[in-house]
C-alpha cells in the first residue's frame, strides 16, 4: 500500500509539472509556429502562475532551479521586497475615468422616439427596455394602485390573440424573459433574449404592449393575492412606519402616500386597464433602450418596424406637488414589540438647489457613510444601542424631498438614542467636520462614481431618466468637481439650514408604555422632546387604511413646522 501511495503521489506530481512545462514553452517559445502557439496559450489560460527570468528568484529557489534545469519547472517571482509594511501604505494611480455622454448614445426613430443604444459583442444576448413616463401621480382618486396593476396585467393577462399561458409557454420556448411594471415615475417592459430569437420575440413582445389581452380569470388572481397581501399590513411595525412617515410627510391625500385598499381593488376592471394602458403605454410616451449583441443599424430598422402604426398619444404630465402641511413633534403608533422602529426627519430640497452637494457630504458625515459615519459610531459602536442605524438625504426632482435617521433600539433605550442622533445633529451644527472625515467622504463619493456606470444597462438607464426628468446634460460631467468643492465651512452651513431638530418629527412604533420612561440610569426619557407632547396614531384597518380606534391616550398636539421646507418634492 506504501508504494502505490509513493507511486500515484509521483504521478500526480509528474502531471502537475507537466502543466507548467507546457506553459513555460507557451511563454518562451515565441517563434513557435501557430498551431503550437494556440494549443500552448490554452495551457497558459489554465493558471495564473508566469514564468519569470532566474534573475527574479530567491537564491534558494535559483538554486534549485539550477539544479534541476533541465526539468520543467513553474516559478513564481518574489515580489516581497516591493510590498510596503502595512496595508495602508499602498499606493494606487489615480482612477482616470470619464463618464459617457447621453448623446454619444442617442439615435431617433422615423416617428420620433428617442432610443439609446449600448451594442456589445460580450454575450450573444439583447436587452431591449421601453420606459414609459407616468406613474403612481396617474391613478385616479378612487382606484390607488391601477398603474402597478395595469403594468402587471400587461405582462400576465396575454395579447388579444394569445391567451396568457400560450404567451408565456411560447416565451419560455424561446428562452426569452419578459417582464412589465409600474412605480412613482414610470411604466417599465423589459426584454431579454438570445440575440438568434430577436426576431421572433420582438413579435411577441411588441404585440403584447400594443395589444394586451388583460384576461378576466388572471385579474381574479391577482386580486386575491393582493387582498391577502394586504391582510399582512400591520404584521411588521416596519411596514406601519413607513406608511406613516409617508402619510406625516407628504400627507394622506399625495400619490407617494397612496395605498391599494379593498374598495380600489375592486373597483380594478378590464376596461380600467385598457384605459390607463392607452394613456401610457403609446409611442408619444416612451424612450426605448438596447444593449447587447446587434448592429445598431439594423436594431433602428426593426424598431421602426415594431413601432410602426402605432397610435401616438399625449406625453404624461409631471407629477403634482404635495400640499401637505408638515408638523413637527412626536408621533407614536402602538406594537407589542421589544424593540421601538423609529424615524427622525423633514422635507429636504430639489436636487437643482445650490446645498445639494454640501447636503449630501454633510449626511454621509452624519448617518450616510456606513461604519465611518458618526450616527454609526456613537450609537452602536460606542453605546450599543441600536444593530442598525444611519440617515439618509433624498433630494426631490419635482419638489423637494425628505432627509431622514432612522433606527431600532430595545424600547427602554429608544429615547437615549433619539437623544444621541439630536445631539449629532447640533455637533454637525456647531463645530466644524475634520479634514479626515471630509477627505473620506469625499473619496467615498468619487471613487465609486464610476460604478455608477458599470454596465451598459445601468448607463443607458441613467441616460433614460435623465431625458425624461431634464437633468442638465452636463451633470455628470461636473459631478466629481461638485463633491470635490464642498468644504468644512459648506457642510456647517447645511447642517444649520437642515438639521434643526425642533423642526423635525420624530416618530415611534413600540410599547409606549415602556419606551417613555426612558432607560434605567436617567440619561434621556421622551418628556424631553418636544415639551413632553406627542400624538398618538391608531393604527389602520389593513383592508380600508381608515383608523380602526380612536388612540387611548394623547399628549398635546405637535405644534406646526416654523421653519420647515415647503411642502414639495
Amino acid at each position: 500500500m506504501k508504494n502505490i501511495a509513493t507511486i500515484a503521489l509521483l504521478a500526480a506530481s509528474a502531471a502537475f509539472a507537466g502543466c507548467a512545462s507546457t506553459q513555460s514553452t507557451a511563454t518562451d517559445n515565441k517563434a513557435d509556429t501557430k498551431s503550437a502557439t494556440k494549443t500552448e496559450a490554452k495551457s497558459v489560460s489554465k493558471t495564473d502562475a508566469k514564468t519569470v527570468p532566474m534573475t527574479d528568484l530567491q537564491p534558494a529557489t535559483k538554486a534549485k532551479a539550477a539544479a534541476k534545469s533541465e526539468a520543467p519547472v513553474a516559478w513564481v517571482a518574489d515580489h516581497s521586497a516591493k510590498l510596503p509594511a502595512r496595508p495602508e501604505e499602498l499606493k494606487f494611480a489615480a482612477l482616470d475615468f470619464t463618464p459617457p455622454k447621453a448623446k454619444d448614445f442617442r439615435r431617433t426613430l422615423p416617428d420620433g422616439t428617442p432610443v439609446y443604444m449600448a451594442p456589445s459583442k460580450e454575450f450573444p444576448l439583447i436587452s431591449l427596455t421601453l420606459t414609459f413616463k407616468g406613474g403612481q401621480w396617474l391613478d385616479p382618486k378612487d382606484t390607488p394602485g391601477l398603474t402597478a396593476a395595469m403594468a402587471a396585467m400587461t405582462r400576465t393577462g396575454g395579447t388579444a390573440t394569445i391567451k396568457p399561458a400560450d404567451l408565456d409557454e411560447k416565451l419560455d420556448f424561446l428562452a426569452t424573459n419578459v417582464g412589465v411594471s409600474g412605480s412613482q415615475g414610470a411604466v417599465i417592459a423589459n426584454m431579454n433574449t438570445l440575440a438568434s430569437n430577436l426576431d421572433q420575440s420582438m413579435v411577441l413582445f411588441f404585440d403584447m404592449l400594443r395589444n394586451p389581452g388583460y384576461d378576466q380569470a388572471r385579474l381574479e388572481i391577482m386580486r386575491g393575492q393582493a387582498m391577502e397581501g394586504m391582510k399582512q399590513r400591520n404584521d411588521e411595525a416596519g411596514q406601519i412606519l413607513g406608511r406613516e412617515w409617508k402619510y406625516l410627510i407628504f400627507g394622506e391625500d399625495c400619490f407617494e402616500s397612496q395605498q391599494t385598499t379593498k374598495d380600489s381593488w375592486d373597483a380594478i376592471t378590464t376596461d380600467k386597464l385598457r384605459a390607463q394602458h392607452d394613456k401610457l403605454i403609446q409611442p408619444g410616451n416612451v424612450i426605448i433602450s438596447v444593449t447587447g449583441d446587434f448592429n445598431p443599424d439594423d436594431m433602428m430598422k426593426r424598431l421602426a418596424t415594431a413601432m410602426d402604426g402605432w397610435k401616438r398619444g399625449d406625453m404624461a404630465s409631471n407629477p403634482p406637488a404635495p400640499t401637505n402641511v408638515f408638523k413637527p413633534g412626536v408621533y407614536r403608533v402602538a406594537k407589542d414589540i421589544p424593540q421601538g422602529k423609529v424615524r427622525i426627519g423633514r422635507r429636504s430640497i430639489q436636487r437643482d438647489d445650490p446645498d445639494y452637494f454640501s447636503a449630501e457630504m454633510m449626511n454621509e458625515i452624519l448617518g450616510g457613510g456606513g461604519f465611518t459615519s458618526r450616527l454609526m459610531s456613537n450609537i452602536r459602536s460606542n453605546e450599543g444601542l441600536a444593530y442598525s442605524v444611519g440617515s439618509r438625504f433624498e433630494a426631490g426632482v419635482y419638489y423637494p424631498g425628505q432627509f431622514a435617521g432612522a433606527f431600532e433600539s430595545k424600547n427602554g433605550t429608544v429615547a437615549l438614542a433619539i437623544k444621541l442622533m439630536r445631539d449629532e445633529f447640533k455637533r454637525m451644527q456647531d463645530q466644524p467636520v475634520s479634514a479626515e472625515e471630509i477627505e473620506i467622504a469625499k473619496k467615498s463619493f468619487i471613487e465609486a462614481f464610476p460604478g455608477q456606470f458599470s454596465s451598459k444597462d445601468a448607463t443607458l438607464g441613467i441616460f433614460v431618466a435623465d431625458e425624461w426628468t431634464g437633468r442638465d446634460p452636463e451633470y455628470w460631467q461636473r459631478y466629481r468637481d461638485g463633491i470635490q468643492k464642498v468644504t468644512a465651512a459648506d457642510i456647517q452651513r447645511v447642517a444649520k439650514k437642515y438639521l434643526n431638530f425642533d423642526d423635525m418629527a420624530v416618530m415611534v412604533v413600540g410599547k409606549w408604555d415602556e419606551i417613555a420612561p426612558g432607560d434605567q440610569t436617567g440619561r434621556a426619557k421622551m418628556s424631553e422632546f418636544f415639551s413632553g407632547k406627542s400624538m398618538e396614531l391608531p393604527l389602520r384597518d389593513p383592508m380600508t387604511m381608515k383608523p380602526m380606534d380612536t388612540p387611548a391616550q394623547n399628549d398635546a398636539a405637535p405644534t406646526s413646522s416654523s421653519g420647515g421646507a415647503p411642502g414639495v418634492r
